[in-house]
């Protein structure tokens, strides 16, 4: 084999380190039956009734022999062809590994109650509920009125592993490089612009990213990984406010002479008559007057 033939036949066989663009399906199996872990296609998922709300769905970046599967799967992938689809098993030691007796340990619901996230309005505890006590992440697996059991063992422990894999190809682009390591450390990498001139490496952090608390937990590892794919001498991170333009206020109105209300045409109402006596009547003429009574005089 020439060199050159064996050059390009290395180059297509993944080497630890390296960036990928990889599809997968990954199964967990206990008592002969099997459940979806993850997988990088959506109809599988649906198929299977998994969760896929906010999944970004198609081939993924993926650092070989990297930290996104449990050791034993990831040294697999090291030496796989770019284009060949492998199936690999896993025993649990390899995988999530075995089931531990003594990380199941009893509290009492006064400790669990006092933690944090139980505390919040909105706290619910139930079996499946995790809880984080002294730097521990562990699932309720069984509660009672006074007692709590929680399993400190990784979800999936004790149980085997199947996976299927293919590499689509390397990433190569110093660029592309950049934002897959991005999205491994963070995610929302087509938020993110990214500039390389010569050994400086530019990333332009999208606003949403500004004050994402997320984010300012990731950048170490971000820049880390930077560093270390692209080898940049200086790496600058930019957050950009931009100052809207004032806005524009449109020139007031010639203010117009108010107007005085219509009047209705002036009509002079008649004087209200004055209130009279009642007329007394006139004595009409050849009337006889009444005769006048006579004081003291009495009719016998």
């Amino acid at each position: 084999m020439s060199p050159e033939t064996h050059h390009a036949s290395a180059a297509r066989v993944t080497e630890k380190g390296d960036l990928v663009r990889l599809e997968f399906d990954l199964w967990t199996e206990i008592g002969g039956k099997s459940e979806l872990l993850d997988t990088t296609h959506e109809e599988l998922a649906q198929k299977e009734n998994a969760r896929t709300e906010g999944r970004t769905w198609g081939p993924r970046p993926h650092e070989i022999g990297g930290e996104y599967f449990p050791p034993g799967v990831e040294n697999s992938l090291v030496g796989v062809a770019v284009g060949e689809e492998v199936t690999r098993e896993f025993a649990p030691v390899d995988a999530f590994g075995e089931r531990d007796p003594n990380l199941i340990e009893l509290f009492s619901m006064h400790e669990i109650q006092r933690l944090p996230e139980m505390r919040r309005e909105d706290a619910h505890l139930d079996i499946g509920t995790t809880v984080t006590i002294e730097g521990r992440r562990g699932r309720v697996v069984s509660l009672t009125a006074a007692r709590v059991r929680v399993d400190f063992n990784p979800p999936f422990a004790g149980r085997k592993v199947r996976g299927t894999f293919k590499v689509l190809e390397r990433i190569s682009e110093p660029s592309e490089k950049a934002l897959a390591v991005i999205e491994l450390q963070y995610g929302h990498s087509a938020e993110f612009h990214v500039e390389i001139h010569e050994k400086s490496l530019t990333l332009k952090v999208p606003d949403r990213s500004k004050f994402d608390i997320a984010w300012m937990a990731s950048k170490p590892r971000v820049i880390d990984r930077l560093r270390t794919h692209l080898h940049p001498t200086t790496v600058r991170v930019v957050e950009e406010y931009v100052t809207p333009p004032p806005e524009k206020k449109e020139p007031a109105e010639a203010a117009k002479p108010a107007e005085k209300p219509s009047e209705a045409p002036a009509t002079s109402a008649p004087a209200p008559a004055p209130s009279e006596a009642p007329a007394k009547p006139k004595a009409g003429k050849g009337a006889h007057a009444a005769p006048k009574a006579t004081a003291g005089s009495s009719d016998a």
